[in-house]
């Protein structure tokens, strides 16, 4: 997504620097201008500088944009926060949960860089090969400090994007994590062979699930029904290019977890994130069965398609 926004931000006319935690990436970035492992047909536009110097990168910074995995996010910012101006704002499009800590990416930030300014969420439904293609995309800027929200909105107010604003910060990263755990679901449906109708289920019912979970810790159910709830479970779930899905998907046709992690070269955030979205299920009380199914396939030797047994064999109830 760092790749994508920069052309965005670059785009609007902002100065743009590139970093990343990779120095031997970011040398290869700086000098072709490609990432051919990810976005084979996407060139960076020579307008948007390239380091691998955190601090020449963070110099001057009036807006920052976390890129970065969840679970790295802590690790990676430690590294680098004094070198942020005090006061900058930064935006996060991570979405996941932290393991162990259950904190969101802006509570990551917030913990980590303690001289950061308001922090803003930037979610939706956003494949990054559609983003690269320039095709049309919306996406939500959730801060509960308006301006840094609408601040986020202008700065990528380009023709391709159409940004909208919210408050609920908590229910936009939530659902932007647990989506990606629905998502494993789905691709395990594509994997099994199950039909558009299971798929659909599957996107009904985990919406349902993760909506629950987001009233029970606080946030606003309007969130659930909008860009970053169901617009983006739905990209999610059936896109060919959304990585969780296709993690479930070679899940589902028989690959071992461990084999598929080994063989792609990016993060599936939803793997992780099972654990931590079980975790808050427990804490808050709340039912999740589809989450639950997925975590017993990752991590407790349950197979795909019984998985789908005991959820098809659960007692019926009123929707």
């Amino acid at each position: 997504m760092g790749l994508v926004l920069a052309d965005a931000l670059v785009h609007r006319g902002l100065p743009v620097t590139l970093w990343g935690p990779f120095p031997e990436i970011v040398e290869h970035l700086h000098q072709s201008r490609e990432n051919p492992g990810r976005m084979p047909e996407f060139r960076l536009d020579e307008a948007v500088s390239v380091t691998a110097d955190p601090a020449e990168a963070l110099l001057g910074c009036t807006l920052a944009v976390n890129a970065i995995p969840s679970q790295f996010i802590g690790k990676v910012w430690s590294q680098v926060a004094g070198g942020l101006p005090e006061g900058c704002s930064i935006v996060s499009v991570a979405k996941g949960v932290e393991n162990g800590t259950l904190r969101r990416p802006s509570e990551v930030l917030r913990d980590t860089v303690a001289n950061a300014g308001p922090i803003c969420a930037l979610s939706g439904p956003t494949i990054a090969t559609e983003l690269a293609a320039r095709q049309p995309a919306l996406m939500v800027a959730a801060s509960p400090d308006a301006a840094v929200a609408d601040r986020v909105q202008d700065c990528f107010d380009v023709p391709w994007l159409r940004i909208y604003t919210s408050r609920d910060l908590l229910g936009v990263e939530l659902a932007g994590a647990c989506k990606n755990v629905i998502a494993l679901a789905a691709g395990m449906c594509d994997g099994l062979e199950l039909g558009d109708n299971a798929k659909s289920a599957v996107l009904a019912r985990g919406l349902a699930e993760i909506t629950r979970l987001g009233l029970a810790m606080g946030a606003d159910a309007d969130t659930f029904q909008g860009i970053a709830g169901v617009g983006d479970l739905a990209t999610t779930c059936f896109s060919p290019h959304g990585r969780n899905r296709s993690c479930g998907e070679a899940i589902g046709r028989g690959e071992s977890l461990t084999a598929y992690e080994a063989r792609i070269d990016s993060v599936v955030e939803g793997v992780a994130t099972s654990r931590s979205v079980m975790a808050l299920a427990e804490q808050f009380g709340v039912e999740m069965p589809i989450a639950e199914a997925v975590h017993a396939v990752l991590f407790k030797d349950l197979s795909p398609r019984d998985g789908v047994e005991r959820l098809m064999h659960r007692q019926s109830g009123t929707e």
